[in-house]
């Protein structure tokens, strides 16, 4: 989650103090707009980059499998477990239950879920708040329900917070950030609503959200696959909010990588953790962005210089990622075996990274078959965790290459035990402790070790495990781990995380009903017994893309 929550004291910055005092979107009007009926012609993910970098026409449509939209259950539960012939879990009716009384409303619209409705918590924090990063999980599940309108509410009225100006302390942030979080107060006297937001500046380190603009755009083509609406996504003002977000990330500065450089906390780790630089998580969020932007950003004036640009951008990003992230049991050897203060084009150790600073654990930690996403690569440093959120988004985006999902999931069933323990799973591995902890984390209490960010387990992320899974055809995989958060979760009253080596302990400070693990779970459910609605979420890869290099040659050009 977002690190320990603070105390609300959130601000509407700029010159308009909440939406109660803007000109608002009509969600209504909105809401009541004809859905486009679309033809099954070749959307983008069977089309290559290079088709649309020369002549671009836009035909998104649904993946082959893609499932009816409009249509929902009569019992308020997925539409796939009506669809299967044996009984849905318990723990699916009251997971939906739960999920429904999260859900906050602003002007009698549904706006989105709260972080928490845990009602035994002393100190609420910033809980009580809807999160962009924490909603995905929750819009995923309303949209495989056929509950569209409250994921369309969730991106009009972000976007319109985006427009917001949006200062920390005297300094003005971009114009593309999208916020944090927002809450909705209700004003029982006057019965009027009011929005406050935060972009960064009651967070933890005053940190924007980065991954808040990535999941917009990624929630958007989800909205726009499900229920085949094209209207939203091509409307000025989604064209604008994508162009804005994509202005943040494209800019030209003094990069000499096409990766996106990154502060500490900016994301899911949203506290000190080491991650600074150019995190996997971010860098798996950046490519899906770009690739669903690309599918939804029209060829009009203002579109074509974005499309180029993360066309160009695309595959600058593939490559950097697959040859210089990517570590397999021959990858490791050959750093083991580097020479360093290398100088000229020809330098095998690119980044200057020192086989002395290889941690012990990794050596046994890699299979002789599998492999994965490091967590950061940067001159004369290599992260060597596994981080769970970045290798999963990794295989949906297709920023894996088959041979590396495989890889991934390979990796992911040998050290089953480390990743996913007695409780799916772990955010990343292993976690960092003693003096390393001191240093990288400023004596943190909440990430102690195998505790919260620091090695912890995360019911949530058991939805992007189950769709890397389907992806890869291992739903086995996804029905053990399934298993798992069943024979506990609901018994512990749906914790935000869990703590310890194998995750056995509820976590020390975790809310209880904490909502996007109740989502988390939903949609892991009714992506297994309906693999259509991986077509969301998933992205096929593109066959024009330049492969990786192979094992000998991938640290030279």
């Amino acid at each position: 989650m977002e690190g320990t929550k603070e105390p609300l004291g959130l601000r509407a910055v700029g010159s308009h103090s909440s939406l109660s005092e803007m000109d608002d979107f009509d969600l209504t009007r909105a809401l009541d707009k004809p859905r486009l009926k679309i033809e099954r012609k070749r959307s983008f993910d069977e089309r290559s980059m290079s088709e649309l970098s020369t002549g671009y026409t836009r035909q998104d449509s649904y993946l082959d499998m893609a499932h009816s939209p409009g249509s929902r259950s009569m019992l308020d539960t997925p539409l796939s477990c009506a669809r299967n012939s044996f009984e849905p879990h318990p723990m699916v009716a009251e997971a939906w239950e739960a999920l429904r009384r999260s859900m906050v409303f602003f002007r009698g619209q549904p706006v989105g879920t709260i972080a928490a409705y845990d009602h035994a918590s002393e100190e609420v924090l910033n809980y009580d708040q809807v999160f962009v990063r924490d909603f995905v999980p929750s819009a995923l599940a309303f949209l495989m329900n056929g509950e569209p309108d409250i994921v369309k509410n969730f991106l009009l009225k972000t976007l319109q917070l985006q427009g917001w100006e949006k200062r920390v302390d005297r300094f003005k942030l971009g114009e593309g950030v999208m916020p944090a979080s927002f809450k909705v107060l209700h004003d029982p006297v006057r019965k009027t609503d009011t929005i406050i937001a935060d972009f960064g500046e009651s967070a933890i380190g005053r940190v924007a959200p980065v991954d808040s603009g990535f999941w917009w755009i990624i929630l958007l083509r989800a909205y726009t696959k499900s229920t085949g609406d094209l209207t939203l996504s091509e409307t000025p003002e989604c064209q604008k909010g994508m162009r804005l977000i994509l202005s943040l990330c494209l800019s030209e500065g003094f990069d000499t990588f096409p990766t996106l450089l990154c502060a500490d906390g900016c994301s899911m780790v949203d506290r000190r953790m080491g991650v600074y630089g150019y995190p996997i998580e971010i860098q798996a969020l950046f490519f899906m962005a770009l690739r669903c932007a690309l599918s939804m950003l029209k060829p009009d004036e203002e579109g074509r210089e974005f499309i180029e640009r993360i066309v160009k951008r695309l595959h600058a990003l593939s490559f950097h990622m697959r040859n210089y992230f990517w570590l397999d049991f021959q990858q490791l050897n050959d750093i083991y075996r580097y020479k360093t203060e290398e100088y000229s084009h020809t330098a095998v150790n690119k980044f200057n990274v020192m086989p002395d600073s290889i941690p012990e654990w990794v050596f046994d930690f890699m299979p002789l078959r599998g492999g994965y996403f490091v967590g950061n690569v940067s001159p004369a440093r290599m992260d060597f965790r596994w981080f769970s959120l970045g290798n999963c988004v990794s295989i949906l985006s297709s920023l894996a290459t088959p041979d590396q999902s495989v890889a991934i999931m390979d990796l992911l069933e040998h050290r089953w035990e480390e990743l996913v323990g007695e409780m799916p799973l772990k955010i990343c591995y292993p976690c960092i402790e003693s003096h390393e902890w001191r240093i990288v984390t400023g004596c943190d209490p909440k990430n102690t070790r195998w505790s919260y960010h620091n090695g912890g387990s995360w019911p949530v992320l058991l939805w992007m495990l189950t769709a890397a899974c389907i992806k890869t055809g291992r739903p086995q995989i996804a029905r053990r781990a399934i298993d798992l958060i069943e024979s506990r979760l609901h018994r512990d009253c749906w914790p935000e995380y869990y703590d310890g080596k194998q995750g056995r302990y509820i976590g020390k400070q975790a809310r209880k009903f904490q909502t996007w693990s109740i989502a988390g779970y939903l949609v892991a459910k009714m992506l297994l017994e309906d693999p259509s609605h991986i077509g969301m979420i998933s992205l096929e890869e593109d066959k024009q893309m330049k492969p990786v290099i192979k094992r000998s040659a991938s640290w030279t050009c």
